[in-house]
């Protein structure tokens, strides 16, 4: 269930029936659009920020797209979860104002509604014990295409929001024309990545230089047809996660890394006109893993078991740990 703040004023979309989306009066994506001042000026504060990079990595847990996490405010691993690279997709940022749990997701119109479900549901377990609360939503990322891949991602959230039986409380949405710059006529995202403080909610715009553990393999499911939105950290245990899962092989991955830069980006990207000068990079290597564990289940998690990392005290870097 969405709720959306405009003020003092509550607007309630109280209903399961997804059909109801069809009519304009009850589509709460039109609300959010033509209603809810209150919100659009916080969106315009944190859209007017600016993406500071957060280059100490003591304590950052970054999500690549397609994973999420939950955690707590007395985690001492983790203080700051952020993502970045946000072009068509959006970040997702749930938390409870009576725990203070947090969660974060990465997404790009893939099981939207299994991310919601699981991660609200990690959030009321981390907040048994707490009575009063409720979760607030913040969304970041998005912006005006002319494809419109940003609003199809953002219609999915809002249905799978909508459908939960769950109160949820829409405070921040910037996102759509919000995020929007207009560069030589060609339309920018303003913001690609944020954080948000795990103590106080603080939710900013950064880009992280630092993006954690085995980046090519975690990318490497975007390009294999690898759909599930992962659960990356265990707040219990203070581990990040990572697997384990399979792919098909990608017979054509010789042949694609004999490409140029511009074909991949061209190929491979839904923006490329927009994307950050160092996505190739990240492309190339993530193929080039690909093609060096064609079956990740044999190469890369034996015995299927996962690649744990903890976080180092004196560095501050995730790093390999046996569990």
């Amino acid at each position: 269930m969405l709720t959306i703040f405009n003020g003092a004023e509550q607007i309630s979309t109280n209903t399961t029936d997804t059909k109801l989306y069809q009519n304009k009066e009850l589509n709460p994506i039109r609300k959010i659009k033509d209603g809810v001042t209150g919100t659009r000026r916080g969106s315009r504060r944190t859209a007017a920020g600016h993406e500071d990079p957060l280059s100490q990595p003591s304590s950052l847990l970054y999500l690549c797209q397609r994973e999420m996490a939950v955690t707590v405010p007395h985690d001492k691993n983790v203080s700051i979860i952020g993502s970045d690279d946000v072009t068509t997709c959006i970040i997702l940022i749930l938390r409870h104002t009576g725990s203070g749990a947090v969660g974060f997701a990465h997404l790009d119109g893939s099981c939207t509604e299994d991310c919601v479900i699981n991660m609200v549901h990690r959030i009321q377990e981390l907040s048994m014990g707490f009575p009063d609360g409720r979760l607030e939503m913040s969304l970041i990322g998005g912006f005006t295409h002319v494809l419109r891949y940003s609003e199809q991602v953002f219609y999915s959230l809002m249905v799978a929001v909508h459908k939960h039986q769950t109160e949820i409380e829409l405070v921040l949405a910037c996102v759509g024309e919000l995020n929007t710059i207009m560069r030589n006529n060609v339309h920018w995202p303003l913001l690609y990545g944020a954080g948000v403080m795990v103590k106080s909610g603080e939710v900013f715009p950064a880009n992280f230089p630092d993006k954690g553990p085995e980046q090519p393999l975690r990318l490497a499911r975007l390009f294999t047809g690898l759909q599930p939105v992962l659960d990356v950290y265990d707040c219990n245990l203070g581990l990040l996660r990572i697997g384990p899962f399979n792919y098909e092989p990608m017979r054509s991955v010789d042949l694609w890394l004999q490409q140029s830069d511009e074909f991949i980006l061209q190929a491979l990207s839904t923006t490329p006109d927009v994307e950050p000068p160092h996505t190739v990079i990240a492309i190339r290597a993530s193929l080039k893993y690909v093609q060096d564990h064609p079956f990740p289940a044999v190469t890369v998690f034996r015995d299927n078991r996962p690649l744990y990392y903890r976080r180092d005290e004196h560095s501050g870097t995730w790093t390999p740990f046996r569990y």
